[in-house]
């Protein structure tokens, strides 16, 4: 592994010149490129802790101080200054080593063009039109031209361009598009400038805050005409009030009515794993969704998600966006007070912004579809990274170059173990090809007894070894997924977890399989007999791939075990007379876990369907009996012959029907 580059003593400030302010900081290569900027309520206390021993510092941050070859900084009055300087300079420099939020796209907006003589309502991308009105952005651009088409119909304005209006206007004849009756701006001599002016602020109110006087007015407009017998009137007037509604629909009620239509604020979702985040924003204009954004972002070792809250925030305001006077998070940011000083600083004479964690209502349960959103988002953009054929390739070809492997690991098996507290411990085997799962060649074991985890994975790839030993001395040929022989062996752990299964290949005489175990803590990658972790990018398609194929094998493994469990209890359950398979089926179901199956109350037992108080009280009886004292899940029975003969067998693969060719593969 190559350590970095130690130079930080060629550019390290001297004793006491680094003063106490706050302020911002930033690195800089020695071709003066930025390469890092942060911000600190005590420069010196915050410098010093890059000049600490390299081994101690984050790899990201030893990375960056390799490159480095000068540290400036800039003295504020208030951490609210240096909140502010450093997102400015963040945009501006666009540092390597800082977090980069990456907008999936430029979402469009709808935009009433004040500043025209003539206003139109357009649907645009660009947020720096002079003097313009803009509401959303919405997310499909597709249902907003819907939506711009209902509003056309019930509030008539201008649609012709600047070029079609200034000629009509200076001849006066009606522009090509009010000839044809697309067009009821002044350019096609059916209104005044002024009364045109009128309709805009009307579908302006009604755009903010979702104002039913146009509606009303409308529908008393089109009774009155209907009873003066002008019926072509009155159809073209119910057409009006119909577009109105159906824009009324579109823009769903989320705060309830009353009081809270009046209700202006943000919601912003978070969620986030290892290595990547996303953040998802809904923008409540008088208690309406108007519309929403979403971020990815690449997450460091040293990034909380109250870090990544604070800067999503920011940069969801930054130009011409002006927050609302309340914004709603999922938890406190970093520095909460001074993000909440630069926030109002954005909304001059109009009151202060207060950023807090709803409790309950309304408001809480849109947080919680914000955090959903925000998931959903991130499960898309991990979909499509793994579904891309390029990154695949890059991916397999950094493994094999990291690894040090004569060849890209293009069968990739990865071993976990889980269990209850030291119970019913299981593994799982899954299986990656070309980058994608071959969940046709996914394992359960069984381990029955083991003395702690490193036990369990020397159990497990003794197993395996055996089985590719015992294929390859038959001389079969590979018919089926699970024959073919991998070229890299992953377990789920770090420096004893690969010791024990190399020790595990090593006796099985198999040296053609290369073996690396990661650990979750840091994401390091360990290799047999190396003391020193190899630290992947965390941005390298490597890593992700690595660390996609453990949580399956994760995801896998817990699977089983909660399998086993349930299936455990069911039969104990079992054993109660007037239980039958269908009543404990139902048992289970009716309380969807075993957990809350074993901490119910005698009345919650009862009031399940099918059962009643004699047997609620027998369940309790039988379920106590069997509990051990620790509160752990017991032990299964002691099982017969034949049960032990099919305990030493592995499970079936995903996937694979029954009677498969694999399914007898012995332990």
């Amino acid at each position: 592994m190559i350590q970095p580059v130690d130079n930080r003593a060629a550019f390290r400030p001297a004793q006491g010149e680094i003063p106490t302010s706050p302020g911002v900081y930033r690195f800089s290569d020695k071709h003066g490129r930025v390469l890092y900027i942060g911000k600190a309520k005590n420069l010196r206390a915050r410098l010093s802790n890059y000049f600490q021993p390299m081994h101690s510092l984050m790899p990201r941050t030893r990375t960056m101080l390799s490159l480095a070859a000068k540290v400036d900084w800039t003295v504020v009055a208030t951490d609210t200054e240096s909140l502010v300087l450093e997102h400015t300079w963040i945009t501006e420099f666009k540092p390597p080593f800082n977090v980069q939020f990456k907008d999936d796209k430029s979402y469009p907006y709808l935009a009433v063009t004040l500043r025209e003589e003539a206003p139109r309502l357009i649907i645009t991308r660009n947020e720096k039109i002079r003097g313009a009105r803009y509401f959303g952005p919405y997310p499909k651009v597709w249902a907003l031209r819907e939506t711009t088409q209902l509003l056309q119909r019930a509030f008539p304005i201008r649609t012709c361009n600047d070029a079609d209006y200034k000629r009509a206007m200076q001849s006066g004849r009606p522009c090509l598009a009010g000839q044809i009756g697309r067009c009821h701006g002044p350019c096609s001599r059916l209104i005044t400038i002024e009364a045109h002016r009128e309709r805009v602020g009307e579908l302006v109110s009604f755009l903010a805050g979702g104002d039913t006087r146009h509606l009303r007015e409308l529908q008393r407009a089109m009774r009155d005409a209907a009873a003066e017998q002008r019926y072509e009137d009155a159809a073209r007037l119910r057409d009006q009030a119909q577009a109105v509604e159906h824009v009324m629909e579109k823009n769903a009620v989320v705060l309830g009515t009353g009081s809270k239509l009046d209700v202006n604020l943000d919601v912003f979702g978070l969620r986030a794993d290892e290595l990547a985040a996303a953040a998802h924003q809904f923008i409540i204009r008088g208690g309406r969704i108007r519309g929403e954004r979403s971020w990815i972002v690449d997450v460091e070792l040293d990034d909380s998600p109250a870090k990544l809250l604070e800067q999503v925030i920011q940069s969801a305001y930054d130009g011409e966006r002006e927050p609302p006077p309340e914004i709603l998070v999922p938890l406190l940011p970093e520095n909460t007070p001074e993000l909440e000083e630069a926030l109002s600083a954005q909304r001059p004479r109009r009151g202060r912004v207060r950023v807090r964690i709803p409790e309950r209502g309304d408001k809480a349960q849109l947080m919680e579809r914000a955090v959903l959103n925000a998931g959903e988002h991130l499960i898309r953009h991990k979909l499509k990274r793994a579904a891309d054929l390029t990154a695949r390739t890059d991916a397999l070809a950094e493994l094999q170059q990291a690894l040090g492997m004569d060849e890209p690991p293009l069968r990739i098996e990865c071993i976990d173990v889980s269990h209850l507290q030291g119970t019913g411990v299981v593994a799982s085997l899954v299986v990656f090809e070309d980058g994608l799962p071959a969940k046709g060649a996914y394992r359960k074991y069984r381990i029955e007894q083991t003395r702690d985890d490193t036990d369990s994975i020397h159990q497990v790839v003794a197993r395996r070894a055996a089985q590719l030993n015992a294929a390859r001395e038959a001389g079969e040929q590979p018919s089926g997924i699970y024959r073919d022989r991998p070229q890299l062996v992953i377990v789920d752990g770090g420096e004893p977890q690969v010791k024990a299964a190399a020790r595990a290949l090593a006796e099985a005489g198999i040296t053609d399989v290369a073996l690396c175990g990661i650990a979750k803590r840091l994401e390091e990658i360990w290799l047999p007999g190396d003391p020193f972790p190899v630290i992947l990018p965390r941005t390298s398609e490597a890593l992700f791939l690595v660390q996609r194929v453990r949580d399956e094998a994760h995801r896998f493994a817990i699977t089983f075990q909660r399998q086993r469990r349930s299936t455990s209890i069911a039969s104990r359950l079992s054993e109660i007379p007037g239980l039958g398979p269908k009543r404990v089926q139902g048992l289970l179901k009716h309380f969807g876990s075993v957990a809350r199956l074993r901490a119910a109350s005698h009345d919650e037992l009862a009031s399940a369907p099918g059962l009643g108080p004699k047997l609620a009280e027998q369940i309790l009886g039988h379920l106590a009996s069997s509990a051990p004292a620790d509160g752990t899940a017991p032990d299964e029975p002691e099982a017969s012959a034949a049960a032990k003969l099919e305990a030493s067998i592995d499970e079936a693969p995903e996937g694979a029907s029954q009677g498969a060719p694999d399914e007898g593969n012995t332990a």
